[in-house]
């Protein structure tokens, strides 16, 4: 008979063999709470709030920029006439090689900011860039159809149009065909004209 206090072998927790370690409770992943969601959310609308007025800065400063450009054409076709002018000098003139510097500078400058012309004699013509303001048939070594001359320089800023080109365009002279007619010379008569076989009875 057992007394109190002892315990019987039936009884005795089983214990795992030395070395072994217990194995572990598969944990299903927690959902994301409420809070965390909502960040998620408002990290993408920061995100696309920052991209759209990154691009929205970018139209402004290129609009901005355009529009100074536009401004400056006037000047640019002045100075353009004044360097023409100045090629009549002597090469070792100052006045003539100061404008020839000045004009590498210049020219430097607006490419690197996109400014350049549309319009070029020889090359076809480009409704969407140039403005026809005549055609003429005489152009020689130009074909129909294309630039042959410029009569007011256009200019585009970064794929966009600042001023049309007004050009004239090349035509080929079209000759004039008049179908042949045989007039009959005084005296003349075609006897088998029945025409004039009824009025000769």
């Amino acid at each position: 008979m057992a007394k109190d206090g002892d315990t019987r072998s039936g009884d005795t927790p089983e214990k795992p063999p030395a070395g072994t370690a217990p194995t572990p409770v598969a944990e299903e992943p927690a959902e994301p709470s409420d809070w965390e969601v909502r960040f998620r959310y408002l990290l993408a609308d920061f995100d696309n709030f920052r991209r759209r007025t990154e691009r929205d800065r970018a139209g402004v400063r290129s609009e901005a920029e355009a529009t100074l450009l536009r401004r400056l054409i006037p000047l640019v076709e002045g100075f353009q006439n004044a360097e023409s002018a100045g090629k009549s000098l002597p090469s070792s003139d100052p006045l003539r090689r100061g404008l020839e510097l000045l004009s590498r500078e210049l020219n430097a400058v607006l490419r690197s900011v996109g400014f350049a012309p549309v319009a070029q004699v020889g090359e076809p013509f480009r409704p969407e860039e140039h403005e026809a303001v005549g055609e003429t048939p005489d152009a020689k070594d130009v074909p129909d159809g294309a630039v042959a001359e410029i009569v007011q320089q256009g200019y585009r800023f970064q794929g966009g149009l600042l001023r049309p080109a007004k050009v004239l365009v090349a035509r080929a002279a079209k000759k004039a065909e008049s179908p042949s007619v045989s007039v009959p010379e005084p005296g003349e008569v075609d006897a088998s004209d029945p025409a004039i076989e009824e009025s000769s009875e």
